[in-house]
């Protein structure tokens, strides 16, 4: 038998760790290859691990809610010697296989010593989690041990993922401020700029909550708490305005009332309107790069690439971004396809953690859910984001060479919010209208 290390596999280029939610196996059970063996989340998207072996799991290294870096070891599986490589078959030959399976089995129990101490104070470490900032059971037992607040903690902005604070980050504000408290404080405020303190003030409201008899507390969730924490640092970082138009989508409602039931006999699948919408978001950005942009601090950085983000509903009703990348270079059929699959696999809980990053800027469609209009919140590092309303029936002025009448036409609003720090009103209101013009214009005589 030998014994072979089931790693936290690369997640794409912006995810650095995972948290396991979930163990699907227990130590003994025998696991075949490409079956999933534990489930992780990361900020964006939850995910399984599967095992690149038939074995059996002997040793789990790390436990629910532990932290786990990208590449590192979570679990030990035991396999056929047959099935190892060609590597472990010669190096038989020159060394007996017990050995090696001892020295593996000591280097896995001195991994799980290490996790489990470091978890030995979790109970008297508890008070980190009154924090809206997120911490690893390792960060706040050195954080424990060192007596570090809560306060002071919150006040270190780290390196990791989303400003996460990470071991070398809470040592190296340890070593200055064992240095001299100047020092430690000139640290802590280059390294925490006054938005996070607004941040901090926002999230624990100073008018205590009342709670009454029959009243229930539930915990958020943990997607819940990441969102919220995002949407507080938006509103702190942007200034949001808000600029809306209606448009009529009369052409494009019977456009694809002629076209939706043979699309769906041919592909498989439905015929939304949001690849229509999402086209246009696209063309419009093409004319308007200004808003394919970012900012970093007193920089703007130009995008190349339209990225476009799609929030999505998930069963339990928080929202999740996949990002279409390249919107521009997808034709409408392209768009149709990938917006069926991204909205599929995100409802399944299928999406890959790359899947959600990299977005320039985003569409939600708050028509879903039967609002004509919305002032949504920005998608940082992101400078805009439209809302689509709900399509409607209304009355409206038709105008004609012959006059004026009243008809039956379908429309509805855009909603767009965007960064007045660097989209002043002309381009926001521009960007609106000119995709407005798109919609209108629509090529009623394409297929698809």
């Amino acid at each position: 038998m030998a014994k072979k290390e089931l790693k936290l596999p690369k997640m794409g280029e912006s995810v650095a760790e995972a948290t396991i939610t979930a163990w699907l196996k227990e130590v003994g059970d025998t696991i075949e290859a490409d079956e999933a063996v534990l489930e992780i989340a990361t900020d964006k998207v939850d995910s399984e691990v599967p095992s690149e072996y038939d074995g059996v799991l002997v040793e789990k290294l790390f436990d629910v809610d532990d932290v786990v870096k990208v590449g590192e070891v979570v679990a030990i599986i035991e396999v056929e010697s047959e099935d190892s490589d060609e590597n472990e078959g010669e190096a038989s030959s020159t060394s007996e296989p017990e050995e090696v399976s001892e020295n593996e089995i000591e280097s896995a129990s001195a991994i799980q010593d290490s996790v489990k101490s470091a978890k030995n104070t979790t109970a008297s470490a508890s008070n980190y989690s009154d924090s809206s900032k997120f911490y690893s059971p390792l960060v706040k037992n050195i954080a424990d041990k060192e007596n570090i607040s809560v306060e002071e903690l919150d006040k270190i902005k780290g390196t990791g993922l989303d400003e996460r604070v990470t071991k070398d980050d809470i040592l190296t504000y340890i070593k200055t401020k064992k240095e001299g408290g100047a020092s430690a404080q000139k640290f802590v405020n280059e390294k925490s700029p006054e938005p996070k303190k607004a941040v901090e003030t926002v999230a624990k409201p100073s008018t205590p909550v009342n709670i009454n008899a029959g009243d229930e507390i539930m915990e958020m969730s943990r997607m819940g708490k990441l969102i919220s924490s995002h949407m507080i640092a938006s509103i702190q970082t942007s200034a949001h305005v808000q600029s809306f138009i209606e448009v009529d989508v009369t052409d494009i409602w019977n456009w694809r009332g002629k076209h939706k039931g043979a699309f769906q006999e041919r592909e498989g699948e439905k015929l939304t309107f949001t690849p229509i919408f999402m086209e246009a978001v696209a063309r419009t950005i093409k004319d308007f790069p200004k808003i394919n942009i970012a900012v970093d601090g007193d920089k703007i950085i130009m995008k190349k690439h339209i990225n476009l983000g799609m929030a999505a509903t998930l069963p339990d009703g928080n929202l999740i971004v996949p990002v279409i990348r390249d919107a521009d270079q997808l034709n409408l059929l392209g768009m149709a396809k990938k917006v069926n699959d991204l909205a599929g696999r995100a409802r399944n809980g299928k999406l890959k953690p790359d899947e959600t990053q990299g977005g320039t800027y985003t569409v939600t469609n708050v028509g879903t859910f039967g609002s004509i209009m919305g002032t949504p919140i920005i998608n940082q590092p992101q400078v805009g984001i439209l809302a689509i309303g709900a399509i409607r029936k209304v009355p409206a002025v038709i105008e004609t060479p012959e006059g004026d009448f009243i008809g039956i036409r379908y429309k509805m609003f855009l909603s767009h919010s965007y960064d007045h720090r660097v989209v002043n009103g002309a381009l926001g209101g521009q960007f609106i209208q000119r995709m407005k013009d798109y919609l209108e214009k629509f090529d009623t005589n394409q297929t698809i």
